[in-house]
């Protein structure tokens, strides 16, 4: 049994395969897999990456963000689309993360490069049902997506 490190080596590798994406972003599980009922994972974004708006339906599953690195918009947003919050999480600011409850659309986007957040949630994982993306967002690679994320990032000056 071996413990893992979460140092600057892994942050960096995380980061490059990141950069290497064509979605911008990539995580590293420490759960072993996706039945687990605990997933704990971290998250590295450049600012290029759409994460579409969505929320969790299941009151199972909330989750709870913190940024290690770099710097995270969190926007929350009503049924309608929207924002409720706006908040900037970064590791060196006064917010560095914050949770998220099951039933509220929300997004992020990374507002500094090399941006790596912790998540943690319920498992199992399932992927979202038609009722949890927000109708009023385009999906990822939708025409719509460019516009989206500069209204999103417009957000935090």
């Amino acid at each position: 049994m071996t413990i893992r490190l979460i140092d600057t080596a892994l942050l960096d590798e995380l980061t490059e395969e990141a950069k290497a994406s064509p979605r911008g972003r990539k995580n590293r599980n420490f759960h072993p897999a996706d039945p687990f009922p605990a997933h704990r994972l971290l998250n590295a974004i450049e600012p290029s990456s759409y994460v579409a708006p969505h929320r969790h339906l299941s009151p199972m599953k909330g989750e709870t963000l913190v940024v290690v690195r770099g710097a995270l918009g969190f926007v929350a947003l009503d049924d309608e689309g929207a924002v409720v919050s706006a908040v900037r999480l970064s590791a060196a600011g006064e917010a560095v993360g914050c949770d998220v409850p099951h039933g509220l659309f929300h997004t992020v986007v990374a507002l500094e490069p090399g941006t790596v957040f912790f998540e943690a949630k319920a498992g199992p994982y399932t992927p979202l049902g038609d009722a949890e993306r927000a109708p009023w967002a385009p999906a990822e690679g939708e025409p719509g997506v460019p516009a989206y994320l500069a209204r999103l990032r417009a957000l935090f000056p």
